[in-house]
C-alpha cells in the first residue's frame, strides 16, 4: 500500500464534502479557520485517513481522483468538465500505446486525461503556441501525474497546429480550439487508416464549419455529434429529487474516422436520396 508522502498533491475533505486542495511539504503546517494540523501528521497515512485539526475539527484526507483535481486545479484557461473529458476518452477510443495530437493544451485538464489513457507505451503530443498556457499546464499536469511520467509520454510543441502537423501515421488526432475545421487537411495525411478525429467545441456555427470539412474529404466517414447533460439527484429518506443546479451544455463533440478507399474510390460516393414513403390511405367512415 502506497502512503501518503512530501510533494504529493492531497484534498483534505471535511464531513460536509468539501474539498481543500493541499501539496504536502515536510515540516510545513496546513491552517484552517483558525485550525491547524502539521503536514507531517498527514505524511506517512494510509489514503482515506481521518485527522483532526488543532481545535478538533475532522477531516478525510484523499488523494484526489483525476475528476476532483481537474475540478480544482489551477487555471491560465477554461477547463474542460470531467463528464466531457470521460466522453473524449471513449469516443475517441484512447487506449494504451496509441499516439495522440493534441491542441490547444489550456489548462492541461485534457492532457492530464490522456496520457493517464495511453499508459507506458503511449505518447501524446501537445500543440500550444501559448508560453504561458503551456508552463500551467504543464505544472498541473505533472503535479498530479508526476514529472517522471510527464517527461517519458508527453512532448510539448511550440507551434500553431493549423500551419501542419509534423508527426505520421498518428493514432487519435483531439482537438479543443476555436477552428478545428483548419486542422482537418492535415489530418487527412497524419492520421493513419482507421483513426479517429474528435474536436470539442461550445457553439453550433464553429461546429458546423468542422462537420463541413469533414464531409469534403473522401478519407472521412461516420461523422457524428453531440453533446452531453449531467444532472445529479438527490437521494435523502423519501427525498427523491434532481439537484437544483446541473453542468448543462458546456459544449458539443464531434468525431470522424479516417477511412482508406479503393484505388478506384478516391471520390467520396454520392449517398442515395432517401425514399419518400406512401401516404397513409384515408380512413373511411363506417358511418
Amino acid at each position: 500500500m502506497k502512503l501518503l508522502t512530501s510533494g504529493e498533491r492531497i484534498h483534505l475533505v471535511n464531513l460536509k464534502g468539501l474539498a481543500y486542495p493541499l501539496t504536502l511539504k515536510a515540516g510545513a503546517i496546513f491552517q484552517f479557520s483558525g485550525e491547524k494540523i502539521e503536514h507531517d501528521t498527514i505524511i506517512g497515512q494510509e489514503d482515506g485517513t481521518e485527522v483532526a485539526l488543532s481545535r478538533g475539527s475532522r477531516f478525510f484526507v484523499v488523494r484526489p481522483t483525476l475528476a476532483e483535481y481537474t475540478l480544482r486545479m489551477p487555471r491560465g484557461a477554461q477547463i474542460l468538465y470531467p463528464k466531457d473529458l470521460a466522453l473524449i476518452l471513449m469516443w475517441a477510443d484512447i487506449h494504451p500505446g496509441a499516439t495522440v495530437i493534441e491542441a490547444g493544451i489550456g489548462s492541461g485538464a485534457l492532457t492530464t486525461a490522456l496520457l493517464q489513457a495511453v499508459g507506458e507505451k503511449g505518447r501524446v503530443i501537445s500543440y500550444e503556441i501559448r508560453d504561458d498556457f503551456a508552463r500551467r499546464a504543464a505544472t498541473n499536469i505533472e503535479t498530479y501525474l508526476g514529472p517522471a511520467l510527464v517527461a517519458d509520454r508527453l512532448r510539448l510543441r511550440p507551434e500553431n497546429i493549423y500551419d501542419g502537423i509534423a508527426e505520421e501515421g498518428v493514432d487519435r488526432i483531439v482537438l479543443d480550439l476555436p477552428e478545428p475545421h483548419r486542422v482537418v487537411p492535415h489530418a487527412v495525411s497524419k492520421l493513419r487508416p482507421g483513426g479517429i478525429f474528435l474536436s470539442f467545441l461550445p457553439t453550433v456555427p464553429q461546429v458546423e464549419l468542422v462537420v463541413a470539412a469533414l464531409r469534403k474529404e473522401p478519407a472521412f466517414e461516420w461523422i457524428e455529434t453531440f453533446e452531453t447533460l449531467l444532472r445529479d439527484w438527490n437521494i435523502d429518506g423519501r427525498s427523491v429529487r434532481p439537484n437544483m443546479r446541473m453542468v448543462a451544455h458546456s459544449g458539443f463533440i464531434t468525431t470522424a474516422r479516417r477511412v482508406k478507399r479503393m484505388p478506384n474510390g478516391a471520390d467520396k460516393p454520392e449517398l442515395p436520396e432517401p425514399e419518400t414513403a406512401a401516404p397513409d390511405p384515408p380512413v373511411l367512415s363506417s358511418e
